[in-house]
């Protein structure tokens, strides 16, 4: 979209609350969205040029407008807008000030004022014929014409409508209606207070009004016109009735009832593996025929469920952009921020809890990470700070990473300050990325030397860190000194079902999600190896730390027949081979989510129950690693 049609686009957005406002008799909104659209109108026109004052200044009267809004649909009362208005008339206006209570009406378009050519139906009954145009990029159209008539209605009684107020509300119409007026106004007047609605391009007050096509019967909507091959009569041999409405395409659905779908769903799936261990036990074929069908059907239910929940990340990302302004504003520093990948889908209830860690590493990127203009000018780098936030599908979840160009993280600064806490011994030389994010995430923890307006505090990292771990994800740190950081959020597509694979310690089973699974294999002493005194398995040529399960979880108990397994998991860069007894096969799993046990482990990110009805723990594996 260029820099026009934005504008346009944002022009017309206002228009419409000042019409609506207006209407329902809000006058702060009313008053702020009026002197806003004035000037919108020169900046449309050119005669107003778009710069960083202005921009603030749109800013202002935005955040202020939302405010005002608010306020008046809760019935707080008026927000006082006379400063910003003052700011807004101070820029000058392109035209005179409307009257008072009463918006300027648009200048009839019709040619020459002659007759104009009208689609909308004839309304039949008493009082005079007034036929309305709303502007064909009016959103809600249904609300605005029913906005119409209620202003109709404020200076007469408002006979008949056509089509009728219910099909008006239902959005069954084109852009054009007509409705009959008893009122004692002239035809000036009822022009100006529909106009005063919003959205209305057009008012034509009067019987007389020339029509190029076939006078329409008042029945007959406009959308029986367009079915109708556009002739202005019903098709021969059709039916007077409403064969022509437009078929409604989506509905709106309360989230609750998603989220019930959703647990619904999982009990099926529960349910399901049950079944399947029925009839793997009874061997019937009969049985089990129906079972291999009727999981095929719970599977397809299950993906459309879920399809159902699925929203694009920009209905998160895209409040993001005026943080990063303001953010940059009040460190005066100049940053460009750039957005890809927002077409890319999340489960609703991820992206609802995904936005605030986002918005804490935005913050530090704009804090710690991106260099004053002066220092990054003297370090030969542009002035200008680039600021990236990116989703991407990663296997089975989503990735979502925050990128910058600055100084990077200072990890002599961080190893000192984790030496003063006693995080780390004082011989250590040197931290990792694992071992610099392990430290930096810890409560508390901050190498800011004082408190900023964004971030200083040791909440940031720490913040992030444990909301993501909650959900299920794990975070990922790269920096290099005076080029930048990048901090990846991988995330499953959904907190609800996830397919596992399940592994026998002793008596005990564990789910292990797929999406961390690389492969399998037996366990033999021949890959066996020490590495600088720890266990290592050679595969393929390549060394993984084994991490043997019955040792993190302190279990004596006596081991089944058969050599161990070895699942190797992975995430991001980092692979490691887990040991177990026995493994038993994958598994769609139902996550339930637990509060942890204090002072217990931190191995699990929540719960299951098998088909047979036993629980069991799903593994984290970010916390493996």
């Amino acid at each position: 979209m260029g820099t026009g049609e934005a504008v346009g686009a944002i022009f017309r957005a206002v228009h419409t609350i000042k019409g609506m406002s207006a209407t329902m008799g809000y006058t702060a909104v009313a008053s702020l969205s009026h002197e806003l659209e004035s000037l919108l109108d020169r900046v449309r026109q050119g005669a107003r040029a778009i710069d960083e004052p202005l921009m603030d200044l749109l800013f202002r009267s935005a955040d202020l407008l939302e405010s005002a809004i608010e306020a008046a649909v809760s019935g707080r009362g008026e927000v006082d807008v006379t400063p910003v208005l003052a700011l807004l008339q101070s820029e000058g206006r392109a035209a005179p000030p409307a009257l008072p209570g009463r918006a300027a009406a648009p200048a009839d378009p019709s040619p020459a004022g002659g007759a104009l050519a009208w689609t909308a139906p004839t309304a039949a009954g008493e009082g005079q014929q007034v036929r309305v145009r709303l502007d064909p990029a009016t959103r809600l159209k249904g609300v605005r014409a029913f906005l119409v008539v209620q202003a109709a209605r404020k200076i007469g009684e408002v006979v008949a409508v056509s089509p009728p107020l219910e099909a008006l509300q239902a959005d069954q119409f084109e852009h054009d209606f007509a409705m009959r007026l008893k009122t004692t106004r002239t035809a000036n007047d009822i022009s100006a207070t529909l106009h005063q609605a919003g959205d209305v391009v057009q008012v034509q007050v009067g019987d007389d009004v020339a029509m190029p096509r076939a006078a329409v019967p008042a029945a007959l909507t406009v959308t029986e016109v367009v079915a109708n091959g556009d002739s202005g009569t019903p098709a021969a041999g059709s039916a007077a009735q409403p064969t022509g409405v437009r078929q409604q395409r989506s509905v709106r659905i309360d989230l609750r009832r998603l989220d019930t779908l959703m647990n619904l769903i999982g009990e099926l799936v529960i349910t399901r593996g049950r079944l399947v261990q029925l009839a793997s036990a009874l061997a019937d074929p009969a049985l089990t025929d129906a079972v291999t069908q009727t999981s095929r059907l719970v599977a397809d239910l299950q993906d459309e469920i879920m399809t159902s929940r699925m929203v694009p990340v920009w209905q998160v990302f895209d409040r993001f952009p005026r943080l990063v302004r303001d953010a940059a504003h009040s460190v005066h520093k100049q940053v460009s921020f750039a957005i890809e990948g927002k077409e890319v889908e999340l489960d609703r209830s991820m992206l609802d809890e995904v936005g605030d860690p986002i918005v804490h590493l935005l913050r530090n990127a704009v804090d710690h990470g991106i260099e004053p203009p002066s220092v990054r000018r003297a370090q030969g780098k542009s002035e200008i700070g680039h600021l990236t936030l990116s989703a991407l599908r990663d296997r089975s979840g989503v990735a979502i990473r925050v990128t910058d160009d600055g100084r990077g993280i200072d990890r002599d600064r961080v190893l000192a300050r984790a030496k003063e806490s006693g995080l780390v011994d004082e011989e250590k030389a040197a931290l990792t990325d694992e071992e610099l994010l392990r430290i930096i995430s810890r409560p508390g923890f901050s190498t800011a030397e004082q408190v900023t307006d964004l971030s200083g505090r040791g909440v940031g990292i720490d913040a992030v860190y444990t909301r993501v771990r909650a959900l299920g994800g794990s975070v990922d740190i790269r920096t290099v000194p005076g080029e930048g950081t990048t901090v990846t959020l991988r995330l499953p597509l959904t907190l609800a079902i996830v397919r596992s694979l399940l592994s026998r310690v002793g008596d005990e089973t564990y789910a292990v999600p797929m999406t961390h699974v690389s492969e399998t294999v037996e366990l033999q002493s021949s890959v066996l190896t020490t590495v600088q005194g720890r266990e290592v398995l050679m595969l393929r040529d390549e060394v993984l730390p084994i991490m043997r399960l019955r040792q993190l979880m302190h279990f004596d108990g006596p081991r089944a027949g058969g050599s161990e397994q070895v699942v190797v998991v992975e995430m991001a860069e980092r692979r490691a081979a887990l040991v177990v007894d026995a493994l038993i096969g994958q598994q769609e799993i139902v996550v339930k989510q637990f509060d942890g046990v204090r002072d217990g482990l931190t191995l699990f990110g929540g719960a299951t129950i098998l088909g047979d009805g036993a629980p069991a723990l799903i593994l984290d594996v970010s916390s493996l690693l």
